[in-house]
């Protein structure tokens, strides 16, 4: 990629653009293999009014810009467990997902030296991309309010 890709924390006032980067994102290569439940339950989720609220509250969000177009974000929450990670798909596959992968686990380390494995619920679409992140599945597929998941984790390196 040639242009700088900047990383940083979410600033007041993104929560919209960054929610509207995630639910398209979602609608086209997620939300076909969810019902009508799964899809409210993850456009309430998703919603800017929610995100901004957990991003004010203890959860880490950051996003990841490219000239100063928003190209992709990551949530985590706890230290180890990331909720959202979602790239524009004008910037797939150029490394961004790990850029900010690599951002927010710095930061949540240093919030909470002791993390040592990190979670998430990768949708079918996802599994591919966090197993080249350095992720494996860890049980079978569920489903818990309409939302399918493959859950996965990661161990961290010191």
């Amino acid at each position: 990629m040639s242009a700088a890709v900047d990383y940083r924390a979410m600033r007041p006032g993104e929560a919209g653009a960054v929610s509207a980067l995630i639910i398209a994102s979602f609608d086209e290569f997620i939300g076909p293999d969810y019902d009508a439940e799964g899809i409210a339950e993850f456009h309430g989720f998703a919603a800017p009014e929610a995100l901004a609220a957990r991003a004010a509250g203890d959860h880490l969000v950051r996003v990841a810009t490219v000239d100063g177009t928003l190209a992709g974000m990551i949530e985590i929450r706890d230290h180890n467990h990331v909720a959202l990670l979602f790239i524009d798909k004008a910037y797939q596959r150029r490394g961004i997902a790990r850029g900010l992968l690599d951002t927010a686990l710095a930061a949540a380390r240093a919030a909470d030296p002791d993390v040592e494995r990190v979670t998430l619920n990768s949708s079918r679409y996802g599994v591919a991309a966090y197993e080249r992140l350095g992720f494996r599945q860890t049980g079978p597929e569920r489903t818990v309010n309409g939302i399918v998941f493959i859950p996965m984790a990661m161990r961290l390196g010191d």
